[in-house]
């Protein structure tokens, strides 16, 4: 059977885009981007000391014929990067002393490729902690500020494709879980815009009918708590949004994906049980799901994949492998630019 992670790699071949990798000092992106060149699915640019990355590469066995490495501090494109960012940045009072101590920074640099046209995308994976060290905040604010939300969209929310090996599980096998990387406790509004945004990456990435299931502690008002107020007032504001949506809850995860459960639990609903896209409540119920599935089930998770922005940017979880890295890159080169 050919799952959604078979289908994105498949057409990212086809596209032949950039993508930046930017913690260039973690030999598992050097790894990537070998991989990244053997099988097609991007042409990688890593992007920081190109010095110590050819040493890094050496040491660690890594062939880097095919992959191009950008000095941050030795570029000819530094000017036009600079230019590029004080344009965007023209109402924060960005200098143009200011941009070059900036993009010394390899997820700001690479952000700025992006913006200029010489990428598609960024994807950061892992990091070295006595290198760059990126958290999730430094990796993600650069995209929020030189990227800013795309059109319809009040900020840019996180997801994971989660690619089970049981393909009976949503579509083929793939479900999206949000927000499980970004926003640590979203309000209703928040929830429903979510819901709307990973309705479409789904469309997007699969071609199949989003379904989504907003997950709580209760379905259908079996409990009672200013928590589960907040689902159930972001199901009516998602149907509002987008009245095409198919789109309920509150539900517990069983009676989303679970069809008997599903059925029993929520007899009026249309898609209890066939749930595709699950919506959590919160950062601290998504994150410990997807790692949950991740480890107890054995799906592939690949993300967090951050939506809402006008250019293509991933941040991948620390404890990535070089072929997460290079399916985020994949999934990247897919993306489409949003003006």
């Amino acid at each position: 059977m050919e799952t959604v992670l078979d289908k994105i790699r498949a057409k990212a071949k086809t596209l032949g885009r950039k993508i930046c990798l930017t913690e260039s000092d973690d030999p598992r992106n050097l790894k990537a981007a070998e991989i990244m060149v053997a099988t097609g699915v991007a042409k990688p640019v890593l992007v920081g000391d190109e010095d110590a990355i050819r040493a890094l590469a050496a040491a660690e066995n890594i062939n880097l014929d095919g992959v191009e490495v950008v000095d941050v501090l030795k570029t000819p494109n530094l000017e036009k990067y600079v230019q590029v960012c004080c344009e965007i940045r023209k109402s924060k009072g960005l200098t143009p002393e200011q941009a070059r101590e900036w993009l010394k920074d390899t997820c700001v640099f690479s952000a700025a490729m992006v913006c200029a046209g010489d990428a598609h995308g960024y994807v950061s994976g892992g990091g070295n902690p006595n290198g760059y060290n990126h958290n999730t905040a430094s990796k993600t604010r650069p995209a929020l500020q030189l990227f800013k939300t795309a059109p319809g969209f009040k900020s840019a929310s996180a997801f994971f494709l989660m690619q089970m090996p049981d393909p009976k599980w949503g579509h083929n096998g793939a479900l999206f879980y949000a927000d499980c990387g970004l926003n640590i406790n979203p309000d209703s509004d928040q929830l429903a815009e979510i819901a709307v945004a990973t309705a479409r990456s789904f469309k997007m990435f699969t071609g199949a009918e989003p379904k989504v299931g907003m997950i709580s502690c209760s379905t259908k008002g079996s409990a009672h708590d200013p928590i589960i107020d907040k689902v159930v007032e972001a199901v009516a504001k998602a149907k509002a949004l987008d009245p095409e949506l198919k789109v309920d809850g509150e539900f517990q995860f069983d009676a989303a994906v679970v069809p008997e459960i599903g059925k029993k639990k929520a007899p009026g609903s249309e898609i209890a049980g066939y749930c595709n896209v699950l919506v959590f409540p919160d950062l601290n119920c998504g994150n410990s799901i997807y790692k949950a599935t991740e480890r107890l089930a054995g799906a592939t998770a690949i993300g967090p994949l951050i939506q809402g922005l006008r250019r293509p940017f991933v941040d991948v979880s620390r404890g990535c492998s070089p072929q997460d890295i290079a399916d985020c890159a994949a999934v990247a080169s897919i993306t489409e630019w949003c003006n």
